[in-house]
C-alpha cells in the first residue's frame, strides 16, 4: 500500500468514525427517522451529480429491485436504528457496536448456506458476543430509561449489515457506483413514507445541527462511497476493509474530543475483544466473509 492509499484509508476511517458523532448531535434534536431521511436525500443527490459527472449510467429500470433490497438492508434499516441509538447512546459505543457487522455477515452466511462455522469463526463469534456484553453491561448503567433498547438497535443495525453481506453475495452483479447511487435513491422512497408518522421539529435546527446533517449526506455518504471506491480499485477490495478495524479507533477520539465522552477501561477492552472477534469470525487479513456485494463489497456505509 502506497502513501496516497494508506493516506485515503485513514481518512475514510475517520469521516465514517465521525458520522457516529453526527448522528449524537442531529438525532436528539431532529428525531431518528427526519435525520436519516435528509441523510439519504443529500446522499443520493450528491452521488447523482457525480454519476453525471463520470457518465455513469444508474440503470434503475434493470435493477430496481435489487436497489430496493439492498437500499433495505444496507442504508435504510441500518440508518434509521443507529440513529434511534444515538439519541441515548454515546458515539464511541456505536462505533465498537458497528464494528460487529462482519461476525454478523459470517454467521447468518453461515446460516444461510447450511454450512458449519470453522472452529476460529466460532471462538471470534464467542469474542464478540464477550465484548459485547462487557460494553453494554457497563454502559447500562450510566444509560436512561431505553438504554437497553437502544444498545439493541445498534446491534440489529450491524446484523442488518449481515444480512445485506449475504444477500449481495448471491445477487447479480452490479458496478459498485450503481449499487451506492440506487442504494440511496430506494432509501429515500422506503424511508419517505416514515415522515408521515414522525413528529416536525418546531424550530429550524441550529446551525451545528444543521452542519452535521449535511456532513452525513454530504461527507459520510458521499464523499466517503468514492474515496472507497478509489482504495478498492487502487489496493483491492481485502485491504480497502481494513477500515473496518479503523473506524472505532476515530469513533472513540471523536466522541472523546468534541462531545466529552467518557472512555474508561471498559472501553479500551470491549473494542479490544469485538476487534479480535471479528477478526477471527473474517479471517482477517483475508476479509472475504465482509463483502455486500457480488463482485465487490458495498461500503460499510455508516
Amino acid at each position: 500500500m502506497n502513501t496516497a492509499s494508506a493516506a485515503r484509508l485513514i481518512a475514510l476511517s475517520a469521516i465514517w468514525g465521525a458520522s457516529f458523532l453526527f448522528l449524537r448531535v442531529g438525532a436528539p434534536v431532529l428525531g431518528p427517522t427526519p435525520l436519516i431521511f435528509l441523510r439519504v436525500v443529500l446522499a443520493a443527490m450528491f452521488l447523482a451529480v457525480v454519476g453525471a459527472y463520470l457518465k455513469k449510467a444508474l440503470g434503475a429500470r434493470k435493477h430496481w429491485r435489487h436497489f430496493l433490497v439492498l437500499g433495505f438492508f444496507n442504508s435504510a434499516l441500518p440508518f434509521l436504528l443507529f440513529a434511534y441509538a444515538a439519541t441515548m447512546v454515546s458515539a464511541s459505543l456505536l462505533s465498537i457496536l458497528n464494528a460487529t457487522a462482519p461476525i454478523w455477515g459470517a454467521a447468518i452466511g453461515a446460516v444461510w448456506t447450511r454450512a458449519s462455522l470453522a472452529p476460529r469463526q466460532m471462538i471470534g463469534l464467542l469474542l464478540g458476543i464477550a465484548g459485547v456484553a462487557l460494553l453494554a453491561g457497563v454502559e447500562s448503567l450510566s444509560l436512561p430509561a431505553g438504554g437497553g433498547a437502544a444498545i439493541l438497535a445498534a446491534l440489529s443495525a450491524a446484523g442488518s449489515y449481515g444480512i445485506a453481506t449475504t444477500y449481495a453475495r448471491s445477487a447479480a452483479s452490479v458496478e459498485p457506483f450503481a449499487n451506492a447511487h440506487g442504494s440511496m435513491w430506494a432509501s429515500v422512497l422506503l424511508i419517505a413514507p416514515a415522515l408521515c408518522f414522525s413528529p416536525v421539529p418546531p424550530d429550524f435546527p441550529a446551525a451545528h445541527v444543521a452542519a452535521a446533517v449535511v456532513a452525513l449526506g454530504v461527507l459520510c455518504s458521499g464523499v466517503a462511497y468514492l474515496l472507497y471506491f478509489r482504495l478498492i480499485a487502487d489496493i483491492g477490495a481485502t485491504s480497502a476493509l481494513t477500515v473496518t478495524f479503523l473506524i472505532p479507533v476515530f469513533g472513540v477520539l471523536w466522541g472523546y474530543a468534541f462531545l466529552d465522552e467518557a472512555v474508561g477501561w471498559h472501553t479500551f477492552a470491549g473494542a479490544a475483544i469485538v476487534l479480535t472477534g471479528t477478526a477471527l469470525a473474517t479471517g482477517f487479513p483475508g476479509i472475504r466473509a465482509f463483502s455486500r456485494q457480488a463482485a465487490e463489497p458495498v461500503p460499510p456505509r455508516r
